[in-house]
């Protein structure tokens, strides 16, 4: 598939896990801005994807069904896009052990909070995850609805960012191991905002993985982090893809940097 006029995002998160639309009103929200193909690309979950697809067709948008793997490698977090997924049993038996230790990690995070004097129940959580899949932004809006902490932002910086307070690791599986389960559902593994990492010597050398493609396009990457992410793609000669990893509306949706004039991209 080539799309070759910037209509399509390839990043998205809906309420099956940490979003603020569920899957069908993100659809319906992306078809008016003339996004042709969007992908569903929820953390650790493909619970979303029928729904957004079954909207699509009606409206005329092309969903992929996606995923985004956390990995950890050399001691850093490594998010990984899964593409075009179609095989997807035991991608789904690792999702499921997935988000009951996720479930797991929230209630201990709950206690933590708890022997610093903020007390918080699942419940609480759960009205914000919806039934989808435990996301510490979940937590973070149940500790600012408690009035605890002002805003959500405080939250991850003095209680839940790595090495705060009521931090746990969750559940982690290697960059090898997420790629294998891509592909063995038929799918394409792509690299995920690698200027997260800060380092891109480590992404190249992570490159030398058997990914699929990098993420060239991002809301976070600037026109420079935009060259130098297609370079490397040409130079490993795989593919690049982009997408406004959007959440909720601070982000906007097919907005990723990407102009037609200058960029083409294949997927």
């Amino acid at each position: 598939m080539i799309i070759d006029n910037g209509k399509f995002d390839l990043h998205m998160h809906t309420t099956a896990s940490d979003g603020e639309y569920s899957p069908a009103d993100l659809v319906r929200k992306a078809a008016p801005l003339d996004l042709r193909v969007i992908a569903i690309t929820d953390h650790d979950t493909l619970d979303g994807v029928a729904e957004a697809q079954r909207i699509g067709r009606e409206v005329g948008v092309e969903v992929i069904a996606g995923v985004e793997l956390s990995t950890k490698h050399e001691g850093k977090t490594i998010d990984i896009l899964g593409y075009k997924l179609n095989k997807v049993e035991e991608l789904n038996q690792l999702l499921t052990r997935m988000r009951r230790a996720r479930e797991s990690r929230a209630q201990v995070i709950i206690e933590k909070f708890a022997e610093i004097g903020m007390p918080i129940m699942m419940d609480d959580i759960m009205e914000f995850s919806q039934g989808g899949v435990i996301a510490r932004p979940h937590i973070a809006k149940a500790v600012v609805k408690k009035g605890y902490v002002a805003d959500y932002q405080q939250v991850f910086d003095e209680y839940l960012a790595d090495g705060k307070p009521c931090a746990i690791d969750k559940t982690i599986i290697t960059p090898e191991e997420a790629i294998e389960l891509i592909h063995d559902a038929g799918g394409k593994a792509v690299l995920a905002h690698p200027v997260y990492l800060k380092d891109d010597e480590f992404v190249e050398t992570l490159l030398r993985f058997p990914f699929d493609g990098i993420e060239v396009w991002h809301r976070s990457h600037n026109p420079e982090d935009v060259s130098r992410y297609k370079a490397l793609a040409r130079k490993y000669q795989i593919l690049m893809t982009g997408g406004s990893d959007f959440h909720n509306d601070d982000h906007q949706l097919g907005s990723f940097g990407y102009t037609v004039e200058t960029d083409k991209k294949k997927m």
